[in-house]
C-alpha cells in the first residue's frame, strides 16, 4: 500500500488556483469506457502548465447499486470499483493482460471505450467480471507473498468500516433488493444469522475486501505522485449516503426513517429539491460525540489533502420532508442549537489538518456564512449567481475567504450559460467593470440571430475570476476547455447525468493548439494575478 503524507500547499492561505476533474470524464486511450485513478496524475501535470496547484475530484464513493450518483453512495468510506485501472492490477498482468479477455469481452472493451457517454452498466459488468478473476489469481499465491502481506494491512488499517461493508455488498449479490425487504434476522442483523452468512459466503466477502484493496493502492499511488509534481488532491465529501448503503443498514440507530433529506424552495425550483437520503439523529450523533463524522474526517485525511463539504448547511440544518407528507421543517429547529451542532462537525474536519472548502450555495441563512467566516473556511462565490438586484457583482469585490468559480457539476456550462442569455441579462454582465472591454469583441454581442462564447469573452471571464480577491479560484474543466454538455441536471435521472467524457484523450490536450494557448493564457494571467503554481512560473521564465 503506497502511503502519502499531507503535501504541504496554503490552497487557501495564499492566492492559488484549482481544477474541478469529474474522473469519470477523462479519457486516457488506454481506459474501459472511464477515467481511471491513475489519470489524476496524467491530468494534473497537463492542468499544472496553466498554474493550477490543486485539483478537485467528484466524490469517488463507491454508488449504492442502482445508482450512478457519486452523492447517493452505498457507503462514506469505500471507494468505486469503476475506476480502478484492471490494466495496472498485477495479477491482470500475471494473467496475460487484455490477451486474457474472451472475444465477446474484448469487442465490448472496444465499444466502451468508443462510447461518447460513459456506460456504468457496461463498464461495471466488463470491469467485475476481470477483477473476479484477479481475485482468484491473488488467492492462489503463497501466504507470505507481499501482496498477501500489503493485503493484511490493509484490512487491519480500514477495520471499523471494511467488515460491514463486505458482508454489506456480499449480502447485496444474495439479496439485490433494498435491506428493508431482507429476511427479518439479516434486515437487522442478528449475531448468528452474520455469522452463518460470513462462513458461507466468506469468498465474496473476501473478494469485496480484495477489490478495495486495488481501489486504496491505486488512488494513494496517484496522490504520491500528483505530490511529487506539487499538486495537492481534493476529494468531496458527501453531505450523506443512499437509504441502500452499509451504514444505515449497519448503524440505524444514527438514522431516520419516517422522512427524507431535500433542500428548500429556492428561485431555481419552486417546489425545493427531494433527494430520497435518509436524515441523521443528530441527537444521537451528538451524544456520541459526532463520532461518525471524526471517523469519515480520519479517513478523508488519509487520501486527500483537502476537502469540498457538499451541503455544508445541512451540517447546521437538515431539511426535512416527511414522508406522511406533512409539512417540511428544519431540524434542528432553533439558530443556537443549529450553530452549536454545525460548528461542532466543522471542527473535526479542521482538527484534520487538511485544508477544507464549503459548498455553501442554496438558500443560506446569514449566520451559517459568519459561522464560516468565524471558522476561516473559505464558500463558493459562482460569478453567474453574484448578484444585487439586476447588478452583477464585479469580481473585484468578492471577499478574500472566497473561492471564485464559474460554476459547479449542477450548473450549466459556462458556454451553455453565456450563449443562453437574453440580450437584457447579457447587458447587465457586460456591465461589470472587469469586462467592460470586451462589449465590442466577438460573442459579446448578438450576431446573425445567436450569441456565442468567443475567445476573448472566455478570456476576459477567466481574467475577472483570477484577478478578484477571492484566495481561490477553482475552474471546472469543461469551462477551461469550453465544452457546452454540462455534469448534471438536478432532479432529473437519467443516462444524461454523471456520464459526460471529453471528446479528447488526456495526451491529446497537451497537443492540441487551441487547449495549449488557454494553458498559456490561465497561466500568464495566474502570474499577473499573483496565483501562478511557483514551478509553472519558473518553466515560463526559462
Amino acid at each position: 500500500m503506497v502511503k502519502s503524507e499531507s503535501l504541504s500547499l496554503p490552497v487557501f492561505r495564499s492566492r492559488s488556483m484549482g481544477m474541478v476533474l469529474p474522473l469519470f470524464s477523462l479519457r486516457s486511450g488506454r481506459g474501459w469506457g472511464v477515467g481511471e485513478y491513475p489519470d489524476l496524475v496524467e491530468c494534473a501535470r497537463w492542468a499544472k502548465s496553466g498554474a493550477f496547484s490543486w485539483i478537485l475530484t467528484l466524490p469517488l464513493l463507491e454508488p449504492s447499486p442502482g445508482q450512478e450518483s457519486p452523492y447517493a453512495a452505498c457507503s462514506f468510506f469505500a471507494l468505486d470499483p469503476m475506476y480502478i485501472a484492471i490494466d495496472e492490477v498485477e495479477e491482470f498482468r500475471a494473467m496475460g493482460g487484455r490477451d486474457a479477455l474472451s472475444p465477446d469481452e474484448a469487442k465490448a472493451l472496444i465499444a466502451l471505450e468508443g462510447k461518447q457517454r460513459v456506460d456504468h452498466g457496461g463498464v461495471r459488468w466488463l470491469k467485475m467480471r476481470a477483477l473476479r478473476r484477479c481475485f482468484e489469481c491473488f488467492e492462489s499465491l503463497p501466504k507470505d507473498h507481499p501482496r498477501k502481506q500489503a493485503f493484511l494491512r490493509f484490512e487491519a488499517e480500514e477495520s471499523s468500516w471494511l467488515e460491514t461493508y463486505a458482508i454489506f455488498r456480499a449480502l447485496k449479490e444474495v439479496y439485490p433488493q433494498s435491506w428493508r425487504v431482507w429476511p427479518p434476522e439479516i434486515r437487522a442483523p442478528q449475531p448468528r444469522a452474520i455469522s452463518a452468512f460470513t462462513a458461507t459466503h466468506s469468498a465474496e466477502i473476501r473478494f469485496r475486501k480484495y477489490v478495495q484493496f486495488l481501489a486504496f493502492s491505486q488512488l494513494r499511488a496517484a496522490r504520491a505522485a500528483l505530490h511529487k509534481e506539487k499538486v495537492a488532491l481534493f476529494g468531496d465529501e458527501p453531505f450523506l449516503v443512499a437509504e441502500d448503503s452499509a451504514e444505515v443498514w449497519g448503524r440505524k440507530q444514527l438514522f431516520r426513517f419516517d422522512a427524507t433529506v431535500g433542500a428548500p424552495p429556492d428561485a431555481f425550483s419552486e417546489d425545493g429539491q427531494e433527494w430520497g437520503l435518509p436524515p441523521y439523529r443528530w441527537d444521537r450523533l451528538k451524544e456520541q460525540g459526532y463520532a461518525l463524522f471524526v471517523e469519515r474526517v480520519r479517513h478523508v485525511s488519509r487520501l486527500y489533502d483537502g476537502v469540498r463539504i457538499d451541503h455544508v448547511v445541512g451540517l447546521y440544518r437538515t431539511y426535512h420532508r416527511p414522508i406522511d407528507g406533512s409539512p417540511h421543517y428544519f431540524f434542528p429547529g432553533k439558530e443556537e442549537e443549529q450553530l452549536a451542532q454545525g460548528e461542532a462537525v466543522l471542527q473535526a474536519f479542521l482538527s484534520s489538518g487538511i485544508e477544507v472548502l464549503a459548498e455553501d450555495l442554496g438558500v443560506i441563512p446569514p449566520f451559517v456564512r459568519r459561522s464560516l467566516e468565524g471558522l476561516k473556511i473559505p464558500g463558493y462565490r459562482v460569478f453567474r449567481w453574484e448578484k444585487e438586484g439586476n447588478r452583477y457583482r464585479d469580481p473585484s469585490e468578492y471577499p478574500h475567504l472566497s473561492v471564485a468559480t464559474t460554476g459547479t457539476h449542477d450548473t450549466e456550462t459556462l458556454a451553455e450559460w453565456w450563449e443562453g442569455l437574453s440580450e437584457a441579462e447579457r447587458e447587465q454582465v457586460l456591465e461589470i467593470p472587469s469586462l467592460a472591454g470586451i462589449r465590442d469583441a466577438p460573442g459579446a454581442s448578438k450576431r446573425f440571430g445567436a450569441f456565442w462564447l468567443s475567445e476573448e469573452v472566455w478570456q476576459a471571464m477567466m481574467r475577472a475570476l483570477i484577478r478578484s480577491q477571492s484566495c481561490a479560484v477553482l475552474l471546472p474543466i469543461h469551462d477551461v476547455l469550453g465544452l457546452r454538455e454540462r455534469v448534471n441536471r438536478p432532479n432529473t435521472l437519467g443516462p444524461h447525468n454523471w456520464s459526460t467524457r471529453l471528446p479528447w484523450v488526456l495526451s491529446a490536450l497537451a497537443e492540441d493548439a487551441i487547449v495549449q494557448a488557454r494553458m498559456r493564457f490561465l497561466e500568464e494571467e495566474a502570474r499577473a494575478g499573483g496565483r501562478s503554481n511557483p514551478e509553472a512560473a519558473a518553466r515560463a521564465k526559462a
